[in-house]
């Protein structure tokens, strides 16, 4: 039998106790980080019936659902992440890696010329353990969401993207500034208390 170190079974202790993970389970949402979108999404209304948003690291699917559920018939999601990701009704699914032109130019055929109202970005790199190239890595990805956004969101539509508190911060909150009227931080009740992520939200994307 595989034993498993007291770091791990302290995790899945957390994780099966955890409310938003029971919730999640009940409500028939991929994983908990539903509620953070859809705290975040109280507050600012961010997704309405008609919006057209593009979801960035998307699988399992989590925020896909939420938005689909929100944006009617009206409304269009398109998704794209490295990993597979089942299917959702009204959300158009490429599996690929952002970080390639290649995958990218496929998402911008899919989008058919269409100027987005919201990109969402829950991505982050599969973690290695070394602090400093976990942080250049994570915020490699949130440039290439903002370089996105920047390029498909109409005048005034609205980017929500997760970082992580450290070094680096400051000078992508800065980039962000740049493409839009507002930049606020969101951290919602259903991110973990240890964790140090945090949701940047770009209001009214400038022309």
């Amino acid at each position: 039998m595989v034993q498993r170190s007291k770091s791990s079974k302290a995790w899945l202790n957390e994780h099966v106790n955890d409310p938003y993970v029971q919730r999640a389970q009940k409500d028939g949402y991929r994983a908990r980080a539903a509620y953070k979108l859809l705290e975040i999404n109280e507050k600012d209304k961010l997704i309405k019936s008609g919006t057209v948003l593009a979801d960035l690291g998307s699988a399992p699917g989590s925020w896909s659902q939420v938005a689909a559920k929100l944006v009617g018939a009206q409304g269009k999601v398109f998704a794209l992440d490295i990993l597979p990701m089942e299917a959702i009704a009204n959300v158009s699914f490429i599996q690929g890696d952002f970080r390639e032109n290649e995958v990218l130019q496929e998402f911008e055929r899919l989008l058919n010329g269409r100027a987005l109202d919201l990109v969402i970005c829950d991505m982050a790199p599969n973690m290695a353990g070394n602090a400093v190239m976990d942080q250049t890595r994570s915020y490699y990805l949130c440039e290439l969401a903002l370089d996105f956004a920047a390029a498909h969101l109409k005048t005034g539509g609205n980017f929500l993207v997760k970082v992580f508190q450290g070094s680096g911060y400051q000078e992508f909150l800065s980039q962000m500034r740049q493409h839009f009227g507002s930049v606020v931080t969101r951290k919602p009740d259903a991110s973990r208390n240890r964790s140090s992520e945090l949701y940047l939200l770009g209001k009214n994307k400038r022309t």
